[in-house]
């Protein structure tokens, strides 16, 4: 089947910037679609409306790995409200990263370990479709599904739910600056590995990696291949906010 890819930015604004010969790739051979207009940077308040049409497009949807305030909960949490069956990779009890999609199987997340998994759960007479002929219709959900529970997961901060920038995790009673300024204190123009920041920082990972997204569509750090982030060899024109953080 062809693939399809729902961006946060414009078509012509692709993010990370190193995704665009990927973008152009699926662009070619299945679709790339958004709801924010040509031009458009992405920005952190865009995500979540991105989420949305990956929850409407898809027939399920698969979490492979999600901190218990990651954004991958609100596509699931979406899916279920459209009727999609939830999918959920099992992570170690002892990963922070792994908190939300753990807690998905505990409310009634299909356990995947393979795509066998997933295609088990599809309906027989759509698993040898293409794409291309639309997203499944909504189907009744099965009794355990995420849908009959009252609260399978936290729900998003208010501000995220209305489509703004998502606030720092709520039981992180520092503020985003200081999140900000501690981030940008372990960095340099060497790269740093994010895990290295993780465990640096006193903070929650969801926190440092909302904080990292924000600095990123700022043009404050560059995020390489690999999972390392880096100041920028030149701080960003009428950015003195850079030298002021750090």
């Amino acid at each position: 089947g062809a693939t399809i890819a729902a961006v946060a930015g414009g078509l012509d604004r692709p993010y990370p910037s190193e995704h665009a010969e990927l973008q152009s790739l699926i662009a070619r051979h299945g679709a790339v679609v958004t709801e924010t207009p040509l031009g458009v940077a992405p920005q952190t308040r865009h995500f979540p409306r991105r989420n949305r049409l990956i929850a409407g497009l898809a027939q399920g949807c698969v979490v492979v790995e999600a901190a218990l305030r990651s954004g991958s909960l609100i596509t699931a949490e979406l899916a279920t409200l459209y009727g999609r069956t939830v999918f959920a990779v099992p992570g170690s009890p002892l990963d922070p990263r792994c908190r939300g999609s753990n807690a998905l199987l505990r409310h009634g997340a299909v356990l995947t370990e393979s795509e066998h998994d997933v295609l088990a759960e599809l309906p027989e007479e759509r698993r040898g479709e293409r794409i291309g002929a639309g997203a499944a219709a909504p189907r009744p959900g099965r009794p355990g599904d995420l849908a009959q529970h009252q609260a399978p997961w936290p729900a998003p901060p208010p501000a995220e739910a209305a489509g703004r920038a998502p606030a720092i995790d709520a039981d992180t009673p520092e503020d985003a600056g200081e999140i900000r300024r501690a981030v940008l204190s372990l960095l340099s123009f060497t790269p740093t590995p994010v895990d290295d920041l993780v465990r640096r920082c006193q903070f929650s990972t969801s926190a440092i990696l909302t904080v990292l997204s924000e600095l990123e569509l700022a043009g404050n750090i560059e995020t390489l291949p690999g999972g390392s982030v880096v100041l920028p060899s030149l701080p960003p024109a009428g950015r003195p906010d850079l030298e002021r953080e750090a």
